[in-house]
């Protein structure tokens, strides 16, 4: 059973196994819908990419924007609600009640909708045609994979007085070092070109190419056993608060039932007989 839809978030599933999830408001830059209500923007996306979660039939799954942006993040301008989408919003997480009523919204809310993105075991990229700010950065950070273009670029929380939130400061760090994680705090922005030098971005293509470039690399992807990008996706994503021991022990568990799986099997033998696997993510 697929997610219910909403106009301002595309839901695309291709019979190759591709996913593309797209925010969908392109004439106000793909600005986010409500907070953590059940049926804001950030929701949506965990709810839509927990069903290609799901479902078998998927491989992979891509983060993107229509036209110019990928996602402007909150409109500062307005809180918008209900009202502007014809959205009925409702079970909004976390209490609105008592002195630290603010920050649990914010933290049982908001925040656990962005780590919901973390969590999918399936790849996911954040095909970044345009600026990505506030939430909209911490979005693609929660992804596996950022690819981007000469129009990308990280915008943070600085116009909205606010630090780097949502994994930003727990990500950046680790991806890009201290120091220039803390230039961009410092700074609120950074574009393209930097970016891809410092390692936000895997790769940065010409705009023309990025489409391309992305289902291009989806297909390298496809071509992989499914259970073994799973297991080394969550090692990986493990080993970033662990030791080296912790991590062998890890890779050595997974390893064994890997071992023994359908679809190393069957890549064994696809690799002898110069053709490509079928798998199964048995």
């Amino acid at each position: 059973m697929g997610p219910k839809l909403v106009d301002y978030l595309l839901y695309e599933k291709e019979e190759n196994g591709i996913l593309w999830i797209k925010f969908n408001r392109p004439e106000r830059m793909n600005a986010l819908v409500g907070t953590a209500e059940e049926g804001s923007t950030v929701a949506k996306v965990g709810e839509y990419m927990r069903a290609g979660d799901d479902d078998p039939d998927v491989r992979v799954i891509v983060l993107t924007g229509v036209g110019r942006a990928f996602c402007a993040g909150a409109n500062l301008a307005s809180r918008e609600g209900a009202s502007v989408v014809g959205e009925n919003f409702s079970g909004a997480r976390g209490s609105h009640d008592g002195p630290d009523a603010a920050r649990q919204h914010f933290f049982h809310g908001f925040t656990d909708l962005h780590r919901d993105i973390s969590l999918i075991r399936k790849p996911t990229i954040a095909m970044i045609n345009g600026a990505a700010v506030g939430s909209g950065m911490d979005m693609s950070l929660h992804c596996d994979i950022r690819i981007g273009c000469e129009r990308s670029r990280f915008i943070a929380y600085h116009n909205a007085g606010q630090i780097i939130e949502n994994g930003g400061c727990y990500y950046l760090p680790k991806m890009i070092g201290l120091g220039r994680a803390l230039e961009l705090a410092y700074t609120g922005e950074v574009n393209a070109e930097t970016a891809y030098r410092w390692g936000m971005l895997n790769h940065m293509v010409p705009s023309e190419e990025l489409e391309s470039f992305t289902r291009a690399l989806c297909e390298k992807i496809l071509g992989i056993p499914p259970l073994v990008q799973w297991i080394s996706k969550r090692v990986m994503r493990a080993a970033q608060d662990a030791t080296l021991e912790q991590t062998m022990v890890l890779t050595s568990n997974a390893g064994g039932i890997l071992q023994q799986s359908e679809d190393a099997k069957e890549a064994r033998k696809a690799f002898v007989e110069k053709r490509k696997g079928k798998f199964h993510g048995r």
